[in-house]
């Protein structure tokens, strides 16, 4: 077993106007964006999946553009998450698993589930939807994480849940949503939501080195201790995690030279 996991650090999508001439070159063709953004960054949050499904070949083509090596985190669409019980998820999580993620392979990386901020945390729907998710596609190993946006999820319960269950609890640097870091799952996934257009690598050099040394305490098992945790009193076992963190803030125009920065300094710091 290697000593560490593997960090790797990208934005939401490929496809977004002020991208192009900020990030992609003049004139490159949007048919060869996906081919240019997965040579700039290892990972990217598809942001598309959320909002409507997509078909076998698509996934198939996404694959076949990138490097061997790079993986595609992949949001769960809203029918599954945007309901009253969650329990009641069970057939719009099927259809959205048989629309050919399979077809990505290994790099198929995190399922990430996004609730809405108004969803507030009940521990027996909860555990419901967390027995709903399926643990293996087409021989594929599925990890999940859950980006929860309602303050209730702070709470030790949600904790031991998510760790019941294996799925990751997104750590969220936001202004608003709750900052959960506490470790519930064999890897790391975190959004870094702060940033800001005005600076050229959307966090400042100083907090892209803290986070990049707080990525590489993931990846070897342990615990940044200058994050907020719900549950400091549970062990974690300190084994190597793989580490996704996605740069993605309001204009995100920055994003991609944020990632790009980011994992930078994650390899200046070896």
């Amino acid at each position: 077993m290697s000593q560490a996991g593997t960090i790797r650090a990208g934005m939401g999508g490929w496809t977004f106007e002020p991208w192009e001439g900020t990030f992609y070159p003049d004139k490159l063709p949007k048919k060869q964006q996906l081919n240019f953004a997965s040579r700039q960054v290892p990972t990217i949050e598809v942001n598309g999946t959320y909002y409507s499904g997509f078909n076998p070949a698509t996934y198939a083509k996404w694959a076949a553009e990138t490097p061997d090596d790079f993986v595609f985190s992949i949001k769960g669409n809203r029918f599954v998450t945007n309901r009253k019980v969650l329990a009641e998820a069970g057939e719009s999580m099927k259809k959205f698993f048989a629309q050919g993620l399979e077809e990505l392979g290994p790099k198929l990386g995190p399922v990430v589930w996004q609730f809405a901020p108004t969803k507030k945390f009940d521990p027996p729907d909860f555990e419901a939807f967390l027995q709903l998710l399926p643990s293996h596609i087409g021989g594929l190993e599925l990890r999940h994480a859950l980006e929860v946006r309602n303050g209730s999820f702070a709470a030790p319960e949600f904790v031991a849940l998510a760790r019941k269950y294996n799925s990751a609890i997104c750590y969220a640097h936001h202004f608003d949503y709750p900052e959960i870091a506490d470790i519930t799952a064999d890897f790391v996934y975190a959004r870094l939501q702060k940033g800001s257009d005005d600076i050229p690598t959307a966090y400042s050099d100083a907090d892209l080195v803290k986070w990049a040394a707080r990525a590489k305490i993931w990846a070897e098992g342990g615990q940044p201790e200058d994050l907020p945790y719900v549950d400091s009193t549970l062990a974690v076992d300190r084994k190597p995690r793989d580490v996704f963190v996605y740069i993605i803030h309001e204009g995100k125009i920055r994003a991609p030279q944020g990632a790009m920065a980011f994992m930078e300094r994650v390899e200046k710091a070896g």
